[in-house]
């Protein structure tokens, strides 16, 4: 995905009105690449999303070094996908570490998220952030 999480920041701290951030997460969710249909499969199914869901984490351990976490995603749905974006911008080419002591309430509550996505949609992002904790844990496990 060619926009950092910098840029995402940027973008959202520019936009007065919440339609704009929303129309804004929808090009977001349009630019990632999505997956293929035999990559969507039970094991990477993204559990607690009424939306459909998939995350595909790969793990990169230099020789002596921490794992390094990537991110793809893909949802069925637009503004989930969008926000499938944003994860994989925040957490993809950080070391498993790093990604474990992020504060996600505060970056989060910083791009104004969790008081303007529904419900459903926060437990979502709940969601799909629990995974990608779970599987760096398991990184760092097997380092």
């Amino acid at each position: 995905m060619a926009t950092s999480f910098d840029d995402i920041v940027e973008t959202f701290d520019f936009l007065d009105d919440w339609e704009d951030r929303y129309k804004y997460l929808i090009d977001l969710g349009k630019e990632l690449p999505g997956l293929d249909d035999a990559e969507k499969t039970e094991l990477n199914k993204v559990r607690g999303c009424v939306s459909q869901v998939w995350l595909i984490t790969s793990v990169d351990t230099p020789a002596g070094g921490k794992p390094v976490m990537t991110f793809r995603g893909d949802s069925d749905a637009l503004i989930v996908q969008g926000l499938v974006a944003v994860v994989t911008a925040l957490f993809s080419g950080r070391p498993a570490n790093e990604i474990l002591e992020t504060d996600v309430d505060a970056v989060f509550n910083k791009l104004g998220l969790q008081e303007h996505l529904t419900p459903q949609r926060s437990n979502g992002l709940k969601s799909m952030v629990g995974r990608i904790r779970t599987d760096a844990e398991a990184a760092l496990a097997a380092a």
